[in-house]
C-alpha cells in the first residue's frame, strides 16, 4: 500500500487564510506560471470580451461623436413580430397568460423525482422540485431543469425510421406494428430474441416485462445502465441477502463518512440530500451546532469541497481503508497496512463514528466494488445508524444491472447468429458499453434491431429500426423512489412527433398494447388497496405521488458475508496510475449531450466548459512532464483515448479522472465532436476506476475552455480589502460570532449626493448563506430556464462573453496539493447606491421604488459604461444576436414573461421582477396583501440545499430580514458605499479538534 498518499492543509485562522480562484492566482512568480500555465491572466475582463465583434464599436463611435443623448432615442432592441391567434372556444379552466402548474415525476436510470411542472397555455416550460416528494423536497438539480430543453430539442427523430439498403429511412408506426407482428410470430417461445432494457423503477415496466417474460419464456432479457446502484445491490444481497437500496436521512447524522461518493452532488437523489444536509448545518446563534463531515476520495466533488475534513487518495486504494475503519469499529478482521498519516486520520474518524453512535452514516459510493457497500452496510449496522441515519429498502429485479458476463454472453451470441431480434430500449450501449465488449460489431450481425430511444444515436445507426422516444412530459408512467414511494408521470403536452413512451412500446411487444393511461391505471389498481380508486387517482395525479408507499426493511447480516468483504476490500491494489470515470456533473452519462444549457455549464470544481479534461494532481503532473492543456494518451490496456490535461488541486497523486459523457459522436448539432469518450476505457461498465494507467504526453496542445478566471473580482485593489469570502470555524465563531463584519475596512466612501431612503411599500432583498451552498450550478441552470439566457457557444465562452446572469465561483485557500473549497453565488447585487446607474448616459439602468436596479432594454444604447463600473462584474452584454439562429422547436421553451434580448443590449439579474409582478397580481386578485413566501425567485426555489433566502427587508419577521440580521451577515466590497441588497452569511466548517496537523502540503509528502 505504499503509493497510499495523503496530505493534510496547514492550519489557517480566518485572518491568515489566502483565498484563490487558480494555480495562476496562487503562484506570483513568472517560474512557478511557466509550470503550470502558459500565462496569468492580470485583467478582470478576459481577453476579447471587451472588443466589439467588427468593425467600430458603438462606445468608439459614442467617444468620438459625444453624441449619447442625441442618439439615445434613435437606438434599441429590434421590435418582434407577433401573431395573435384568439381562441374559439377556451378550454375550461385556463386563463391566457396564467401559467398552471402539474405534478410528475422525473427519472434518470432508477432514480425518481418528483417535480412540479409550469405550464403556458399547454406548453410546458419550468421546471421545480416537489416539495411533497422525498427524493426532491422542493428542490431541482440541473438534470431536471434542463429537461425542458431536451423536450424541444430539434434534433428528436420526428418519425420511425427503417433500415432499407444500408440506410435508415423515415416509416410509420404501422409499418412497425406489422413487422412486429411478423417477428413475434416467428420467435415462437422466443429462442432467438433478446432483450437489452435501460435500467427502470416503474412498477408497471416491471409487469409488463414480466408479461412479455410469459409470452417469450425463452427469450433473454438483460438490463444495462451505465451509471447504476449494482454495486449497491450486490453489496447488501451478499450482506442480507436480498438486495436493498439505502435511503440517507442525513438531517438525522451527527457525523458523516462519505467514501469516494457525492452524495451532495451527482449521485442518487442529491436534492433530497442536499436538503437533509443543510437542514444541519444552518447556524443562526452561537448556540447552534452543526454536523461534521469526513470525506475521502480521488477527485474533488461537491461533497468534497464541504467536508470538514478531506482525505485525498486513490478510488482503488480506498476499499483497503473501509476495511481498516471496520475493523477499528468492532467488525473483527484483520487491519490492512495502512501509511501512518492515514492511520492516524482513521483513527479519529472512527472515534467520531463512535462517538455518534446510532447518529452516526457511513455513506460509499456507487462506483466502490461490492465489498465497500457490504462494509458500508456493516458499519451502519454496527453503529446503530440503521433506521436512524439510513432506511434500507427492496429493489426491484427490473432495477439491476445485468452482470459484466451476461452482457458477454449476449454479445457472444449476438455474434455467433443465436439472436435474431435484439430489442433495445432506451439507453445507449453502443456508445456506453465498453468497446472490448464488442457490442458494435455484434449488433451489426443481429438480422433484426430495434431500438427505442429519443434521436438517432450511435447504437440507432446501427439497428433495423429506430423508434422515437417520448420525453417523460410528454408520457403516462409510474416510478418508485428510492425509499419505495409510488410516483406518478403525466404528461403536459402531447407527443410532438408521435413519439411512444417505453411503456406503450413494451406493451406492444408483450401483446398487451394499450395507451399510457391505461397501462398505469392497471398496475395502480392491483396493486393499491381497496376504497374509491377514482377518488385516490386525482389525489396523486395533484400531489405526484402516493403517500404512505415507502417500504422499509431490518436486515439480519450474515457474518460469514461480512468477513469474506473484509478480506477482499483488504486486498492491495496494483501499484501505478489508476484512471478514475466520475460521472460527469452536467451531461450525466451523455444522454445530455446535445443540450446546450448543460455544454455550457462550467464544472463545479474546474470550471471548464465545453469539454471534459484529464485531471491530474499537480504533484503526478510534475512527474509526467505535463502542463494544462498539454494532449496526453490514456492507455489502459489496448485502449487507449486522448484528452487535454488539466492541473487540479486538490486531485489525488497517482489517479487520473476522465468525466464519462463526453464524445459522442451522434448526439446532435450540440454535442457532436465535444470532448473525449471516457467510456472507451471503462472495463466492466461497474466500478468507477480502473488500474494499470499509462499516461503519454503527445507534444500537442488544446485550448480548454474555462470560467474559473473569468468576471474575477480578487483583482490587485480588491485583495487589499477584507476577503470575498469570509470563513471560520464553528468554535470561532462561537468565541467572536461578529468576525464576518469586525473590522470593516476604515476606508468607506461618502455619497456624492443625498440618499434615496428606501422605506415605504416592499423592498426586496437576498441572503446567500455560504454555509449551505453546495456549487451544484441549480441556481444558474433555473436563471437561464426562467430569464431566456441564450447559449452563445464554445468560441464565445472562451472570449468570456457567456451570458449566465448568476455565476457560482468558487475559491481555493490553503496549498495546492489539499486545498479547501469555497462556493459564492454572485447575482446582481441591486445596490442602493448602484454605480452602474451614475454612469448610464440615457437610463437605461434605473431604480425602482422597491429598491430593484431594473434594465430598461429598449433604451439600452450598449455603451457597456454600466458594466465597466459594475464592481461585482455582474452584468452581460450581447455582443451578437445570440438568439436569432435557435430553432423553432427550441423557442417554445422559453418563458413568455421575460423579453428575448437582441444585440446591443445589457443584461443582469433582475431579482426575477416578472415573478414579483405576478404575486403582486395575485394577492390584489385575492383582495389581500403580498405575504412572506408569495414571491420566489427562481435560483431561491430550485436551490436543493435552501441557501438563498429572497423577500422583502422592509418587513421585519420576513425570513430574509431574519437572515440578514444574523451575525455572519455581510455584503460584498462594503466599503465602496454601494449599499447591496444582496448580502451573504459567511462559512462555518466543523473540524475536529483531535485532526492530526500537517506542514504545508507543497513541500512536505504523508508517510508512505
Amino acid at each position: 500500500m505504499s503509493s497510499m498518499k495523503q496530505q493534510a492543509p496547514e492550519k489557517q485562522t480566518p485572518e491568515s487564510k489566502r483565498y484563490w480562484r487558480s494555480l495562476e492566482r496562487l503562484y506570483d512568480s513568472p517560474v512557478m506560471q511557466e509550470d503550470f500555465l502558459e500565462q496569468g491572466q492580470a485583467d478582470e475582463f478576459p481577453a476579447g470580451a471587451a472588443e466589439s465583434p467588427t468593425g467600430i464599436s458603438r462606445r468608439t463611435m459614442l467617444s468620438i461623436m459625444g453624441a449619447s443623448f442625441a442618439m439615445a432615442g434613435a437606438v434599441g432592441c429590434r421590435r418582434p413580430e407577433q401573431f395573435i391567434v384568439p381562441y374559439v372556444n377556451a378550454p375550461e379552466g385556463r386563463l391566457p397568460g396564467i401559467p398552471k402548474q402539474y405534478a410528475t415525476t422525473a427519472t434518470l436510470g432508477t432514480d425518481a423525482w418528483g417535480v412540479v411542472v409550469e405550464s403556458h397555455d399547454g406548453r410546458p416550460s419550468k421546471i421545480e422540485g416537489n416539495a411533497l416528494h422525498p427524493s426532491s423536497l422542493g428542490g431541482a438539480g440541473i438534470w431536471l431543469q434542463a429537461s425542458t430543453l431536451n423536450l424541444f430539442d430539434p434534433d428528436r427523430s420526428q418519425q420511425p425510421q427503417q433500415r432499407q439498403d444500408g440506410a435508415l429511412v423515415p416509416a410509420a408506426w404501422a409499418d412497425f406494428e406489422a413487422a412486429w407482428k411478423t417477428l413475434a410470430e416467428e420467435a415462437g417461445d422466443g429462442s432467438g430474441l433478446a432483450v437489452l432494457s435501460e435500467g427502470s423503477c416503474s412498477p408497471t415496466y416491471r409487469r409488463l416485462s414480466e408479461a412479455f417474460r410469459e409470452r417469450f419464456p425463452q427469450a433473454r432479457w438483460l438490463t444495462y445502465e451505465p451509471v447504476s446502484d449494482g454495486n449497491v445491490l450486490a453489496g447488501t444481497e451478499a450482506a442480507a441477502g436480498s438486495a436493498l437500496r439505502p435511503t440517507y436521512h442525513l438531517e438525522k447524522a451527527d457525523v458523516i463518512l462519505s467514501l469516494d461518493s457525492d452524495f451532495l452532488g451527482r449521485e442518487g437523489t442529491a436534492e433530497a440530500h442536499a436538503r437533509g444536509f443543510s437542514d444541519r448545518r444552518r447556524v443562526e446563534t452561537r448556540d447552534d451546532g452543526m454536523n461534521r463531515l469526513f470525506v475521502v476520495e480521488s477527485t474533488v466533488t461537491s461533497t468534497g469541497a464541504m467536508a470538514d475534513h478531506r482525505l485525498r487518495m486513490r478510488s482503488s486504494d480506498i476499499p483497503a481503508l473501509a476495511a481498516a475503519l471496520a475493523a477499528e469499529l468492532g467488525l473483527g478482521g484483520s487491519t490492512p497496512e495502512l501509511p501512518e498519516s492515514v492511520r492516524e486520520r482513521l483513527s479519529v474518524i472512527a472515534r467520531e463514528l463512535k462517538g455518534a453512535g446510532s447518529r452516526a452514516l457511513v455513506v460509499a459510493g456507487r462506483g466502490l466494488p461490492p465489498a465497500v457497500h457490504s462494509l458500508a452496510l456493516a458499519m451502519n449496522q454496527g453503529l446503530g445508524a440503521v433506521g436512524t441515519t439510513v432506511t434500507l429498502h427492496p429493489a426491484p429485479d427490473v432495477s439491476r444491472n445485468s452482470s459484466p458476463a451476461e452482457l458477454a454472453a449476449l454479445t457472444g451470441a449476438m455474434s455467433s447468429g443465436e439472436i435474431s431480434t435484439l430489442l433495445i430500449l432506451g439507453g445507449n450501449p453502443a456508445y456506453t458499453l465498453p468497446p472490448a465488449l464488442g457490442f458494435s460489431e455484434a449488433l451489426a450481425k443481429v438480422p433484426h434491431s430495434i431500438h427505442l430511444s429519443s434521436g438517432v444515436d450511435e447504437t440507432s445507426s446501427l439497428c433495423s429500426w429506430h423508434l422515437p422516444q417520448a420525453h417523460f412530459l410528454e408520457s403516462w408512467g409510474d416510478a418508485r423512489a428510492s425509499d419505495g414511494t409510488w410516483s406518478v408521470v403525466q404528461p403536459l403536452i402531447e407527443p410532438l412527433f408521435g413519439a411512444r413512451s417505453t411503456l406503450e412500446v413494451l406493451a406492444l411487444a408483450a401483446g398487451t398494447a394499450g395507451s399510457g393511461l391505461d397501462l398505469v391505471r392497471t398496475t395502480a389498481q392491483a396493486a393499491w388497496a381497496a376504497g374509491d380508486f377514482e377518488v385516490e387517482w386525482r389525489k396523486v395525479l395533484h400531489d405526484g405521488l402516493r403517500a404512505g408507499t415507502s417500504e422499509a426493511v431490518s436486515p439480519t447480516l450474515e457474518a460469514t458475508a461480512v468477513t469474506s468483504a473484509m478480506a477482499e476490500a483488504s486486498t492491495a491494489p496494483p501499484a501505478g496510475l489508476e484512471l478514475a470515470f466520475p460521472l460527469c456533473p452536467a451531461l450525466y452519462d451523455g444522454r445530455f449531450a446535445n443540450n446546450g444549457w448543460l455544454q455550457e455549464l462550467p464544472d463545479p470544481i474546474s470550471k471548464v466548459t465545453w469539454d471534459n479534461a484529464a485531471l491530474v494532481s499537480p504533484t503526478t503532473a510534475k512527474e509526467l512532464g505535463v502542463r494544462t492543456g498539454d494532449i496526453v494518451s490514456l492507455a489502459c490496456g489496448e485502449a487507449s483515448v486522448e484528452a487535454a490535461a488539466w492541473i487540479l488541486p486538490g486531485q489525488a497523486d497517482g489517479s487520473v479522472a476522465l468525466a464519462l459523457g463526453y464524445g459522442r459522436t451522434a448526439a446532435g448539432r450540440v454535442g457532436n465532436g465535444v470532448g473525449s469518450n471516457a467510456f472507451a476505457l471503462r472495463e466492466n461498465g461497474i466500478t468507477s476506476y480502473r488500474s494499470g494507467l499509462e499516461v503519454k504526453p503527445t507534444g500537442r496542445r488544446h485550448d480548454l475552455v474555462q470560467t474559473q478566471e473569468h468576471w474575477s473580482l480578487d483583482t490587485p485593489f480588491v485583495a487589499e480589502r477584507r476577503p470575498l469570502v469570509r470563513e471560520a470555524t464553528l468554535d470561532e465563531f462561537k468565541e467572536h460570532p461578529g468576525f464576518a463584519t469586525e473590522p470593516e475596512a476604515e476606508l468607506k466612501l461618502g455619497s456624492m449626493w443625498q440618499e434615496h431612503e428606501y422605506s415605504e411599500g416592499n423592498q426586496w432583498g437576498m441572503a446567500i448563506d455560504l454555509n449551505l451552498c453546495t456549487g451544484c450550478n441549480a441556481c444558474v441552470v433555473a436563471c437561464q430556464s426562467e430569464n431566456n439566457i441564450p447559449i452563445v457557444g464554445r468560441e464565445q465562452v472562451q472570449r468570456g462573453r457567456e451570458m449566465h446572469w448568476l455565476r457560482v465561483d468558487r475559491y481555493f485557500s490553503g496549498g495546492e496539493t489539499d486545498p479547501q473549497l469555497v462556493f459564492q453565488p454572485v447575482p446582481c447585487m441591486h445596490c442602493e447606491n448602484a454605480p452602474c446607474e451614475q454612469v448610464c448616459p440615457v437610463a437605461a439602468t434605473v431604480h425602482d421604488r422597491e429598491g430593484i436596479n431594473a434594465m430598461v432594454y429598449n433604451r439600452c444604447i450598449g455603451t457597456r459604461y454600466c458594466s465597466n463600473n459594475c464592481p461585482y462584474k455582474v452584468r452581460r452584454f450581447n455582443f451578437f444576436n445570440f438568439t436569432k439562429a435557435t430553432p423553432e422547436l427550441m423557442k417554445m421553451a422559453m418563458n413568455p414573461d421575460v423579453t428575448v434580448r437582441s444585440r446591443g443590449v445589457m443584461e443582469k439579474c433582475t431579482y426575477c421582477i416578472q415573478r414579483i409582478n405576478q404575486g403582486k397580481i395575485l394577492a390584489k386578485r385575492e383582495g389581500r396583501e403580498l405575504a412572506d413566501g408569495d414571491v420566489r425567485t427562481a435560483c431561491q426555489q430550485t436551490c436543493p440545499a435552501g441557501a438563498i433566502t429572497f423577500g422583502n427587508v422592509a418587513d421585519t419577521d420576513s425570513q430574509v430580514s431574519r437572515r440578514k440580521a444574523e451575525t455572519r451577515n455581510y455584503v460584498l466590497l462594503a466599503e465602496l458605499n454601494n449599499q447591496p441588497r444582496t448580502s451573504y452569511l459567511a462559512k462555518l466548517r466543523n473540524p475536529s479538534a483531535d485532526w492530526p496537523g500537517a506542514p504545508d502540503s507543497r513541500t512536505e509528502e504523508a508517510e508512505g
